[in-house]
């Protein structure tokens, strides 16, 4: 297994089987981390630091790993070839990690641009709330494996908060609800729990709505717990098997 590389691209692809017609199990957000244990012709086998999720990705030019000091704290950040709004070259999504290397006029540098210095926090920050500012991902389409802003699934927007607020959480449903240990009565739910069916997975806003990326809605919606509840036993004939605090 190689030493770490870090992506330096927006969003990355990480697919099941070495080519593109597979399935795509999860994404890579731009300063992210990885190890290859595998080459396979344009294909690389790897593992992601942050959450130990395996897959496959193309090959590129990826960079050496590079310890980032910042990350992109809105839906999505706008990046400038100057430091100033005058010339977007690219748009980084939530959660985003950067090496900033100089600052000026409100913007810093990394290496692919400049980034405005309200789009971003230090590493180090965290909310008191991990899900205070879950509602900018509403109405964002549903994306089977997706991370970001142009498409996310139910468990990837679980994992995002956390790890933007330096905790971890596994990738996938499935593993979500093992790890996290701390379980509530459905009757007891209150704001910030977390809900889970076999394959799906939502967050409870209040005591009485939730927030979810819902695959048969085909984008982030708020909906009443005790709706979907009953919804989903109806259409998929599952019902809730944790609800976890953290």
């Amino acid at each position: 297994m190689t030493k770490n590389l870090s992506n330096n691209y927006s969003i990355i692809n990480i697919y099941k089987k070495p080519t593109i017609k597979s399935e795509v199990v999860t994404q890579m957000l731009y300063g992210e981390s990885f190890s290859i244990f595998e080459r396979n012709g344009r294909w690389l086998k790897i593992k992601i630091k942050e959450d130990g999720y395996k897959g496959y990705i193309q090959n590129k030019n990826f960079s050496v790993f590079l310890k980032p000091s910042h990350k992109v704290c809105v839906l999505k950040a706008k990046i400038y070839r100057l430091p100033n709004r005058s010339n977007r070259v690219n748009i980084l999504p939530y959660g985003s990690k950067l090496k900033i290397l100089e600052e000026k006029n409100n913007f810093l540098k990394f290496s692919k641009g400049w980034i405005h210095k309200n789009d971003i926090k230090p590493m180090s920050y965290v909310e008191k709330n991990p899900f205070k500012k879950i509602n900018i991902f509403k109405n964002i389409k549903y994306k089977w494996g997706g991370k970001s802003f142009k498409g996310i699934d139910c468990s990837g927007l679980i994992q995002i908060f956390l790890n933007f607020n330096n905790k971890y959480c596994p990738r996938d449903a499935k593993d979500q609800v093992k790890y996290f240990k701390k379980n509530v009565k459905l009757e007891n739910i209150k704001k910030d729990d977390i809900i889970y069916w076999k394959g799906h997975v939502a967050l409870a806003i209040s005591s009485k709505k939730l927030i979810h990326a819902y695959g048969p809605m085909k984008k982030t919606v708020v909906m009443g717990i005790d709706q979907t509840i009953k919804r989903i036993e109806r259409t998929a004939d599952l019902k809730v098997i944790g609800v976890k605090r953290l």
